[in-house]
């Protein structure tokens, strides 16, 4: 971190972007190198990467395939980088970024090692002013929060977690040393996406692994493996068509949602569907039947299968039954994709805890103690998730026209217009935020998007002598309306423990934050947005 600065100088620029992911590398590349704006990214860790940059524990790994978890705008740039598995590590993620700030030139406008603490517009100057946790001050007149979906992390308030005599350490903020199991005992609380892929990894190195599950989850295997001479170059040669129809794909990725119903076949066929997707693996999955995220009972028909593989992978029919979902339907909460998740189970040195029937009440000295029981452990893993999509946004302390917090206008649930921005804070941008599609997605699409059109609106304000953008309120309720309607028309909001909603983090207004609409057409919207003139917004 810097060293305070309190009676330093003033820096100016066009445009700020808060954070050095994926979102503000491309949207640095865009204002700099496009529109020849100046431009300084702030970024709280001391490296570039984003969520990647602090989700290195075991077994992180992204759940899109690396082929298509990458940049598009550069056809050069995908010619000369090389993924090396189906799936890409934490690292070799960070590794393709690094490569990509290098290739652009980028780092020399990317400040590190600072954390925004506020900002705040000043209507008459029309310009926002962003200050740091040392005291740095920062102007423009464009703010562009490029924080991520998933990069505040949750730590549960468990009484007594001071008391704990060992370590304890979040997913969400591992350290990148490393952490050492051998000869362990170690807990881990939570089983969503990162709590089924670190099981596996910590299970093998730990002298014993308990899981404290709170809500069982559906998973299907991930086949990770390497990536094969052939299949590069198959990608290579059909890159284009590929790109082009995750950009028009509802949810980012390049492959076709299938048109049948999983009702319309009898059960046999269907049968033999789910099983050639279960051997494939992965998100495709969700793929075999076009009305799986519809229609309930055709979900059902895929959430048998899965609790069908589970009581097939564990021996043990009691610890089958517990890991066995049956509050939720498959993939209305994140759906995650492991390997040998369930299979660990059947370890002598792994142990499964109920947390329904037996919640944590405390951690103790020695421990985590339950309802039933207190159980020994020498370290514990949090995996339990983030403060999702608005977290990170209302962590920068926004304060728009006339003192007008976000904390404040977001008391009740998020509003936005867009996802893009939100009335009361003019030339403000949220990328990837609550009302887009965001999470739901194949994210470089979806943030591709977003950066493209921000540059695309801030061109259009300089070619006509506008310097001001803020979204309308009755474009915001129209759009709240249409988030809503949008995720009513899916199965996504029956899951009433999904962080989708919120409801991971107590005192979280329970709103349905992402939009479930698809990417493609949420794409169309915005074009047409912009096609009229930015309809919804007030341009000055």
């Amino acid at each position: 971190m810097r060293e305070p600065n309190e009676a330093g100088p003033v820096h100016r620029y066009d445009a700020i972007i808060v954070g050095a992911g994926f979102s503000g590398l491309y949207q640095l590349h865009l204002l700099r190198d496009r529109l020849g704006l100046s431009v300084r990214v702030l970024e709280a860790a001391e490296g570039i990467g984003g969520t990647w940059y602090w989700n290195r524990y075991p077994g992180a790994r992204c759940d899109s395939e690396s082929y298509y978890y990458s940049y598009s705008f550069s056809r050069e740039l995908e010619d000369e980088w090389e993924w090396t598995e189906r799936y890409p590590e934490h690292g070799e993620i960070r590794r393709y970024l690094d490569h990509v700030a290098d290739r652009f030139d980028l780092r020399r406008d990317i400040q590190l090692g600072t954390r925004v603490a506020g900002a705040t517009y000043d209507e008459a100057a029309n310009r926002w002013t962003v200050t740091t946790e040392v005291g740095e001050r920062f102007e423009a007149q464009f703010v562009i929060a490029a924080v991520g979906c998933l990069s505040s992390a949750n730590v549960p308030a468990i009484p007594g977690l001071e008391s704990f005599a060992g370590a304890w350490y979040h997913t969400g903020r591992w350290p990148h040393e490393g952490v050492d199991f051998s000869g362990k005992r170690v807990g881990l609380i939570g089983t969503g996406s990162t709590g089924i892929q670190a099981t596996p990894v910590i299970a093998a190195e730990a002298a014993h692994l308990t899981v404290f599950q709170r809500t069982a989850n559906y998973s299907v295997p991930a086949r990770n493996g390497p990536m094969d001479e052939s299949f590069k170059a198959w990608v290579r040669e059909n890159s284009e068509a590929l790109r082009r129809k995750a950009r028009e794909a509802p949810n980012g990725h390049p492959f076709d949602l299938s048109d049948r119903s999983a009702l319309a076949v009898s059960a046999q066929e269907r049968e033999a569907i789910y099983e050639a997707a279960w051997d494939r693996g992965g998100l495709r999955f969700r793929a075999a039947f076009r009305d799986i995220m519809l229609d309930r009972d055709a979900n059902e028909t895929a959430s048998a299968f899965i609790r069908g593989k589970i009581r097939s992978i564990v021996k043990d029919p009691e610890v089958a039954e517990t890991l066995t979902p049956r509050d939720h339907l498959f993939a209305t909460k994140r759906p995650p994709i492991d390997t040998n998740y369930f299979e660990t189970f059947n370890r002598d040195n792994v142990t499964l805890v109920d947390l329904k029937s037996s919640p944590i009440e405390a951690i103790v000295p020695e421990g985590v103690r339950t309802r039933d029981a207190t159980y020994p452990l020498d370290v514990i893993v949090f995996a339990t998730g983030f403060d999702a999509l608005t977290g990170p946004l209302l962590g920068l302390d926004i304060r728009g026209r006339d003192g007008l917090t976000l904390k404040d206008v977001w008391a009740a649930g998020p509003k936005s217009y867009l996802g893009l921005q939100v009335p009361g804070f003019p030339n403000l941008f949220t990328m990837t935020g609550p009302g887009s599609p965001s999470v739901l997605t194949n994210m470089p699409v979806a943030i591709e998007q977003h950066a493209e059109w921000i540059a695309d609106c801030l061109l259009h304000l300089r070619e006509r002598g506008l310097d001001r953008i803020e979204a309308m309120p009755e474009a915001a309720e129209s759009w709240g309306a249409e988030v809503n309607r949008a995720a009513s028309a899916t199965l996504l909001p029956m899951a009433s423990s999904s962080w989708y909603l919120g409801a991971n983090v107590p005192g979280k207004p329970r709103v349905f934050m992402p939009y479930a609409g698809g990417m493609a057409h949420y794409r169309g919207i915005c074009e047409r947005v912009a096609a009229e003139g930015y309809d919804g917004f007030a341009l000055r």
